[in-house]
């Protein structure tokens, strides 16, 4: 895909939780219609990094840009700035009281304004993008965990978001489910949708990345296009985590 402009620039983020320094001088720019795909062992800091990009963590040093706006620490226009910016989670966080086209026409009428008619053909047509426009009259709970997922993804697609954000999106899922959810998520990639991905999926990192950045104690270790990443990882640290993924 064609990359464009910056559209997410973090600079000199840092982040202790107590003594624990969880974010290390992270320097970090994701363009326009790019894939960056986040890995590294399990508590490098990859989800702290990824929900710092909307505030979800707060951040104690840096500052973070998303489209050239500064993202303010609170108030209504770090509300207008998130919505700029999707987010899907390991689990689903659907409201399991509310129908799947209600859980995605909820925040579009509410934040964006839009008229039910207008969310409503909005989400229908989202939904069966992503594969589940034949189950939006159920309820959460009577869909399968893929199902829920790609149910997730297209309710932060209804909010028009410029990034979208993925932190560990089928880590909750059986293995079976993992690759409607992925598919999903290469083909949002193919339609150049700017994504940050943190996942194990490496298949997925291969195929769909434009970039990857390998992280360990929290900090960028390494980052690179994915063929010279695999190829010829430049740190022994990467080295290592590939090795044990590649056996794995």
């Amino acid at each position: 895909m064609a990359v464009g402009a910056p559209l997410v620039v973090m600079s000199d983020i840092n982040k202790w939780y107590g003594d624990m320094h969880a974010l290390k001088e992270v320097n970090l720019t994701i363009n326009e219609g790019e894939v960056v795909v986040v890995i590294g062992p399990s508590g490098s800091g990859k989800s702290t990094l990824i929900r710092t990009i909307n505030r979800l963590e707060p951040i104690q040093e840096g500052e973070i840009r998303i489209d050239g706006e500064l993202l303010p620490e609170e108030g209504k226009g770090l509300a207008k700035l998130r919505a700029d910016v999707g987010m899907v989670f390991q689990s689903f966080n659907l409201f399991a009281h509310k129908t799947i086209l209600e859980n995605v026409t909820l925040g579009p009428m509410k934040v964006l304004k839009q008229s039910k008619s207008e969310a409503d053909a909005n989400a229908k047509a989202l939904l069966e993008r992503v594969g589940v426009g034949h189950q939006a009259a159920k309820y959460p709970a009577e869909l399968s965990g893929g199902q829920q997922q790609r149910v997730a993804i297209a309710r932060a697609l209804a909010m028009k978001p410029k990034v979208m954000l993925f932190d560990e999106p089928t880590s909750a899922l059986d293995p079976e489910m993992i690759n409607e959810v992925l598919q999903v998520m290469l083909d949002l990639a193919e339609s150049g949708t700017t994504m940050v991905v943190v996942t194990h999926e490496m298949g997925f990192a291969r195929s769909a990345g434009d970039r990857i950045i390998f992280m360990e104690d929290g900090a960028i270790v390494e980052e690179n296009d994915p063929e010279s990443f695999y190829q010829n990882a430049k740190t022994d640290r990467a080295r290592n985590f590939l090795s044990k993924i590649i056996q794995h």
